[in-house]
């Protein structure tokens, strides 16, 4: 089986325009993403797919492969898909597909790598992610999703809200995770997914891996120790360049 690696990658950005070619300690955010995947050892290649020419140009200068995807992909999962039909025109051949946020500058390759195997290890696999031990804090907080899964490692339910509900105080249980925005992807499965309309619970909680569950699909979730460290604002990126001056990276 051949696994590839997509790294979709867009210059717009509401919260923080331009984030791909900021500085994290005098190197572009895209290229710290781009070192740490070129190390995986499950990956038979990996991409950025991007809709702009300075995506395009950085990558020429760092020598990392790119595909040029529209402008009009709503979301990274549309841009990875597009970038995998290119790459099927051409005629490369993979079984499976990592979607690899392009603003995770920390990300420890052996995630991605975690994510390759279950696809190598489990034949007819339709989708992987990963999650983490939640925080008391978490649960409670709409921007953590919280990933609610099954004694045999698959997701039952993905929420922003606090899931299952409880009577009780909060206690911890490996049941309850906080996901981590990491995919795996079949191909196949890919493009049915990709051509499937968005789901009602989709819509309601604005997370598209429930249009995978909508269809029927089982999402194998592999549980990490740590979570990892996503730029979603300049504040962000702040955050990580003390961490990484500091030494405390967790």
């Amino acid at each position: 089986m051949k696994i590839v690696g997509i790294i979709p990658v867009r210059f717009a950005s509401t919260r923080f325009p331009g984030k791909p070619l900021r500085l994290l300690q005098g190197k572009p955010l895209l290229q710290w993403v781009a070192d740490v995947v070129s190390r995986s050892s499950h990956l038979s290649d990996f991409y950025v797919a991007t809709d702009h020419e300075d995506i395009a140009d950085l990558c020429q200068k760092i020598n990392v492969k790119f595909l040029m995807t529209s402008s009009d992909a709503a979301t990274g999962t549309d841009r990875v898909f597009e970038a995998c039909q290119q790459l099927k025109n051409k005629g490369v051949k993979f079984d499976a597909v990592i979607n690899i946020q392009g603003d995770e500058p920390l990300l420890p390759v052996e995630y991605i790598d975690l994510l390759a195997r279950s696809f190598l290890n489990e034949p007819g696999l339709q989708m992987a992610t990963l999650a983490h031990p939640i925080n008391e804090e978490d649960i409670e907080n709409k921007n953590a999703v919280k990933v609610l899964i099954d004694q045999n490692k698959y997701a039952i339910y993905f929420s922003r809200f606090s899931i299952p509900f409880s009577r009780e105080k909060y206690i911890s249980n490996p049941s309850v995770q906080k996901h981590i925005g990491l995919y795996g992807f079949s191909f196949d499965f890919l493009s049915r997914f990709c051509q499937e309309p968005q789901s009602f619970l989709e819509k309601c909680e604005s997370l598209e891996q429930l249009r995978a569950l909508d269809m029927g699909a089982k999402i194998k979730v592999i549980s990490v120790e740590k979570p990892t460290h996503g730029v979603d604002t300049p504040e962000d990126l702040e955050k990580i360049e003390k961490l990484l001056k500091s030494g405390k990276i967790i």
